[in-house]
């Protein structure tokens, strides 16, 4: 059945001068008309955005004890392309691509864990002890053969990981993202290694998620010149992503940063099976934390919509283009007072949040809302 999507506020669009209504045709591409009948979608005034992206989660359930299942992400908590960050290694993607990413109505794509096993037994037993834990070879291998899914390499760079084994997973890391000619992803936390010599390490192109953790040592905001070292990547094109998580946000360091001029990239929520009751919840409590902190609305969405779509290089990475496949989140933006937490259990009174109503995915409609907080039951 085409659609026709009528009474919307469009938002995070490429194009200016969008039309008022818009129709999708059977195939679930955009349609300039529709030569036989129709189902009206009306958005009520609500919102339309590219479909929401959340560029670092962990939803190989069953194969990673901490991870969820995609379907708690996804489509019901307005997300439409989910992006696992490092759940799996060169071991046990398979199991990843066969049991989630193709059996998923979502887009998903992957960051490959550099630690062959990947999170498993997440923390319990580290993925980079030694340089046993590592199969360039192999990791390469796994790469070629998943090129349409693999969007980048995955490392976590903090103590709790790698020990006194220090930068050398990071160094490892780096060689194989050149030859895979693909970006990293790098984890920042406690020492070691050194922020400093990460960042000695990274790229354009290449991702810091975890920018605003409030780990100390382990945070941008650890000193002056670390903070200008890190404003410095940006500029230069590395991309910085909040990944939220259960250790990872602190709303000082997030506030602090902002008001001088650092601003995320991406906005993502590292959810996993530790914070998905909170402090993180979904996508959309995670974007309302970055908007009180200082954040515009349109650099919101477009750190949820165009600049992980761009990043991914999906087609339809922020257009109403004819011929583009639908993939939308209709969503508001609602006062509120609200508490909510960040990952050191500091408060704050949230007065707007990000409410999901609905995705569009080819011709297909899902209903969605935000996960309901102690505080967000009405």
């Amino acid at each position: 059945m085409t659609l026709k999507i009528i009474n919307y506020k469009p938002i995070g669009f490429k194009e200016t001068n969008l039309p008022s209504s818009f129709y999708i045709d059977e195939n679930g591409l955009i349609a300039d008309n529709s030569s036989s009948g129709f189902e009206v979608v009306d958005c009520n005034n609500s919102y339309l955005s590219p479909g929401w992206s959340d560029l670092h989660v962990h939803i190989w359930y069953g194969g990673s004890d901490v991870s969820i299942r995609a379907n708690e992400a996804g489509f019901k908590r307005g997300v439409t392309t989910l992006v696992d960050a490092g759940s799996a290694g060169e071991a046990t993607f398979h199991g990843l691509k066969e049991y989630v990413i193709d059996r998923q109505r979502e887009t998903i794509k992957a960051f490959i864990n550099i630690g062959s096993i990947g999170l498993v037994a997440c923390n319990r037993i580290p993925e980079l002890i030694d340089e046993r834990f590592i199969d360039i070879d192999r990791t390469l291998k796994v790469i070629e053969e998943n090129r349409d899914i693999i969007c980048g390499i995955k490392v976590r760079a903090s103590g709790v990981i790698v020990g006194p084994w220090g930068i050398e997973p990071v160094k490892i890391a780096r060689k194989v993202a050149e030859i895979a000619k693909l970006p990293m992803m790098v984890h920042i936390g406690e020492p070691p290694p050194t922020l400093n010599q990460v960042f000695d390490l990274l790229r354009p192109g290449d991702i810091v998620t975890h920018c605003f953790n409030g780990k100390n040592p382990g945070s941008i905001s650890d000193s002056p010149q670390i903070f200008a070292n890190a404003k410095r990547l940006a500029e230069e094109g590395v991309y910085m992503d909040v990944g939220h998580g259960a250790a990872s946000y602190n709303f000082k360091v997030a506030k602090e940063a902002i008001a001088n001029g650092l601003k995320p990239y991406s906005i993502s929520t590292d959810l996993h099976g530790w914070n998905l009751n909170g402090p993180v919840y979904d996508l959309a409590t995670t974007v309302s934390k970055l908007y009180a902190a200082g954040l515009t609305l349109n650099e919101c969405v477009n750190a949820i919509t165009c600049n992980p779509r761009n990043f991914l290089a999906l087609e339809n990475a922020a257009t109403l283009a004819i011929g583009s496949k639908a993939d939308f989140t209709i969503f508001d933006v609602n006062d509120c007072d609200e508490q909510v937490s960040d990952s050191q259990g500091n408060e704050m009174t949230m007065k707007s949040a990000f409410e999901p109503r609905m995705v569009i995915s080819g011709a297909k409609t899902f209903l969605a809302e935000r996960t309901k907080t102690p505080q967000s039951n009405s």
